[in-house]
């Protein structure tokens, strides 16, 4: 049974920066398309972000083109969410999603997920 933690999460301040990480395990996920949503208080879960198995394709949601970076390392078990110029509308829970179909990562049906990390965005 596969498994996905998210970590690096925190307080910053607005215009500042964070990394997360989703570390994967108990299977190979080295051909599974990667993405992250985010659910604020109240709010429904939104994509974020998403990374094909090959790293060759990227998708973005438009409130984070030019401040977020999706990447995946080279064995492909581990993604990042790069996360600069933050906002205090980026506050949020953060979650990681894995699928062997892209469809099901972009569409929030993914088959695996994590438990999430907290961003806060202070103003």
């Amino acid at each position: 049974q596969g498994q996905l933690v998210e970590s690096g999460g925190g307080l910053v301040q607005a215009g500042g920066s964070l990394r997360l990480s989703c570390t994967t395990s108990g299977r190979t996920f080295s051909r599974y398309d990667m993405g992250w949503y985010r659910q604020a208080p109240g709010k429904e879960r939104e994509f974020v972000a998403a990374i094909s198995w090959s790293a060759g394709s990227t998708y973005y949601a438009d409130f984070v083109k030019g401040r977020f970076t999706i990447s995946r390392t080279s064995a492909k078990n581990t993604v990042y969410l790069q996360m600069n110029s933050l906002k205090p509308e980026d506050t949020a829970v953060y979650y990681c999603a894995a699928d062997r179909y892209n469809a099901a990562v972009l569409g929030g049906t993914a088959a695996y997920w994590g438990q999430g990390t907290q961003v806060t965005v202070s103003s």
